[in-house]
Parts: structure tokens; C-alpha cells; sequence
């Protein structure tokens, strides 16, 4: 029997998520970033690649509209995707893996700078 002050859940402990508040999406911004890059380029598979960026992405999201709401949330979500469609110009300037370097650098610090600085304070 379960004792009196634990919560009833029906969720099992693999499915819920970190609380929204305690996620740090620099990190996360960029492991979507790379990460998606790298899926794709190693498996071949190019939409294995943009399942990892979407998942990043939308777990990054949560955060940020919970954090700061609906306005930082946009706005930093349009950067994550911004930064994915700019690096494939910017990837026949300076190469591939430079190019995702750079714009994965740049979502980061402005997720940083917008929400996770923030939460610091």
C-alpha cells in the first residue's frame, strides 16, 4: 500500500518529463542542431535527421513558452529553424561542418541570453 503522501500517478517514471522550468535549452538547441545534422549525414536518411531536430526543437519550446511565454517562444523557436535553413547556404561558403557549428553557436547563446539566463537570476 502505497503511503499517504505520494502522489497517485498513472504515468510511469520513463514517460514524464522533466519539469519545463529546470530544462536548460542552450544545450538542447544545440544537440538539435548537430545532432540532427549528424543523423542524417551518417544514416543517409535525411528525414531521421529532421525528426531529431522537430524533437529538440518542440522539447525546447515547451520550455521556452513556460519559462517566458508565447512571445520568447516564437521568437527563439524562429531563430532554432532560422539557424537550420541558413546553415545549408552558409555550408557552401564555409563548409558543412562550420556552417553548423556557427548557427548552432548562435541559437544557443540567444537561447541562453532569452530563457535560460533568465531562470538563473
Amino acid at each position: 500500500m502505497r503511503p499517504p503522501s505520494e502522489p497517485l500517478t498513472c504515468t510511469p517514471k520513463l514517460v514524464r518529463m522533466k519539469d519545463a522550468r529546470e530544462v536548460s535549452t542552450a544545450p538542447l538547441v544545440a544537440v538539435g542542431l548537430i545532432g540532427g545534422f549528424l543523423t542524417a549525414r551518417e544514416t543517409g536518411i535525411r528525414p531521421l535527421g529532421g525528426v531529431v531536430l522537430a524533437a529538440a526543437g518542440a522539447y525546447a519550446a515547451r520550455s521556452w513558452y513556460v519559462k517566458k511565454g508565447w512571445p520568447a517562444a516564437t521568437g527563439l523557436s524562429l531563430a532554432y529553424l532560422g539557424g537550420f535553413g541558413a546553415s545549408h547556404p552558409l555550408a557552401k561558403k564555409i563548409g558543412a561542418w562550420p556552417a553548423v557549428f556557427a548557427v548552432s553557436a548562435v541559437s544557443a547563446a540567444a537561447s541562453y541570453v532569452v530563457s535560460d539566463i533568465a531562470e538563473a537570476d
